[in-house]
């Protein structure tokens, strides 16, 4: 319990901080809006792209169908490769973080690695072109056109700020909440159940230890924040920095839902592409920073040191040296910010979902109000068709829940569409045909199924 309130308290000031400025990046910044600066197959676009992924704060499932909402709209395979390889990496939450538990050194190198790995990728994807391979025109499929965003209405000051607050302490704490609290729980059991010893094994042998943990990392689904206290307990028992760099670059890029979408949209090619980069870079890197680290250049481990050194023995008595006030008082906050996100909330609407108060946020909770309140309006002068239902499998975090519906509405012919979080249940009004909608919904990398589901 310790090591986990140690844990907290050095990391909740900044990543309150972190998701305060997420949320402001979400409603200030026009969505949709840089999409026409991704079409062109150039290392212009992969450049964009990549600077337009590194401060998103999207987690390793969310960034799935934005990517493929990219795609949808018209920006190449480069781009979308190197939009997907950056973004999961870093974030502004996780830069904060990052710098809260391991220093300036690896909040540093952290963005720079995943720039070069992202660059690397793109171009490697715009210079070997896989035509004929995946999706090649998801755009024209889903009868969607450039640009187009059916709720592209203007807001008010005030409605940004509510919307930046909500996205912050309620959306993203829906979204990473559970895996921070995994990867926090994590690294405390790794603290107390592993030997101090564990990992000395490997001096000497830095690429030993890498190749192990892209063995445990690449496959599983780690996200870039909750990945940072499980680096931190693995380097207080002898992983080398450079390992830990590699396990925060390979967790959160490359996981199996990742490479299975990519696969189905993108290509063969273009994921093999893909994972090459991802392990290059991230061994690359790791290479690098043990090098400035062993030959003293560079220190990434002072951040722990004085943990290491508080007994006056090299055997570690903490993760971290204990916080002061501010440290406390935030943990107290970001702790009853997860519980109401992930326990209160899911409590008060059991069939899942974000309710946000705003009747046109497609929110789960009061969708069927605004629908039924849209069909008294129609109905003095027309009767509405009924509303279509049907499920769509993958849906893991509030992006995907938000992508599904965006991608819906802008299906031709589609008057509203509400799509729940928990269940996958779509609710579709409108005209438009079933394999429209069905092909919009396949060109995200979600699985259309069958109505009479449950």
């Amino acid at each position: 319990m310790e090591e986990i309130l140690l844990l907290l308290n050095a990391m909740s000031p900044y990543l309150l901080l972190g998701f305060l400025l997420a949320g402001v990046l979400h409603a200030f910044v026009p969505q949709g809006s840089f999409t026409r600066h991704l079409a062109a197959p150039t290392f212009r676009s992969v450049v964009k792209a990549t600077l337009l992924g590194i401060p998103l704060p999207l987690c390793s499932c969310g960034v799935i169908p934005t990517a493929m909402s990219l795609r949808r709209e018209g920006a190449s395979r480069g781009a979308v490769t190197s939009f997907l390889i950056a973004t999961p990496q870093t974030g502004i939450d996780s830069i904060f973080a990052t710098y809260s538990l391991m220093g300036f050194p690896f909040a540093l190198i952290r963005p720079v690695a995943a720039l070069f790995t992202a660059l690397l990728g793109g171009a490697l994807v715009n210079g070997f072109p896989s035509a004929g391979e995946g999706t090649t025109d998801a755009q024209a499929d889903s009868g969607t056109q450039p640009g187009q965003n059916a709720s592209s209405t203007k807001k008010s000051l005030g409605r940004k700020c509510a919307e930046a607050l909500h996205y912050a302490f309620v959306e993203m704490m829906e979204d990473i909440g559970k895996w921070l609290i995994v990867g926090i729980v994590a690294a405390a059991v790794i603290t107390l159940a592993l030997p101090d010893s564990a990992f000395t094994l490997f001096r000497g042998n830095t690429l030993a230890s890498m190749f192990l943990v892209l063995l445990i990392a690449v496959p599983m689904y780690l996200c870039a924040t909750g990945s940072i206290p499980i680096a931190v307990a693995l380097m207080l028992k002898g992983l080398t920095p450079g390992a830990a760099l590699v396990l925060l670059m390979a967790g959160p890029a490359c996981n199996m839902a990742s490479m299975i979408v990519v696969r189905k949209v993108l290509g063969t090619r273009t994921l093999s592409l893909y994972i090459l980069s991802i392990l290059l870079g991230a061994i690359g890197f790791g290479v690098l920073v043990d090098t400035l680290h062993f030959s003293g250049a560079v220190n990434f481990l002072g951040a722990l040191q004085p943990a290491a050194d508080c007994c006056g023995t090299a055997d570690p008595c903490g993760a971290l040296p204990a916080a002061g006030w501010l440290g406390w008082v935030s943990t107290a906050l970001l702790t009853l910010l997860l519980l109401n996100a992930l326990v209160v909330r899911r409590l008060r609407h059991p069939a899942g979902g974000s309710c946000c108060g705003d009747n046109h946020c497609g929110c789960s909770c009061h969708g069927e109000a605004t629908m039924a309140e849209e069909g008294e309006m129609k109905e003095e002068t027309t009767v509405p068709a009924a509303p279509r239902i049907f499920y769509i499998g993958g849906l893991h975090c509030n992006h995907c829940r938000t992508s599904a519906e965006q991608a819906l509405r802008n299906v031709p012919g589609v008057t509203a569409a509400h799509v729940d979080l928990a269940s996958g249940r779509a609710t579709v009004e409108g005209d438009a045909p079933a394999e429209a909608l069905h092909a919009a919904v396949e060109a995200l990398g979600f699985e259309w199924k069958d109505a009479s589901r449950g």
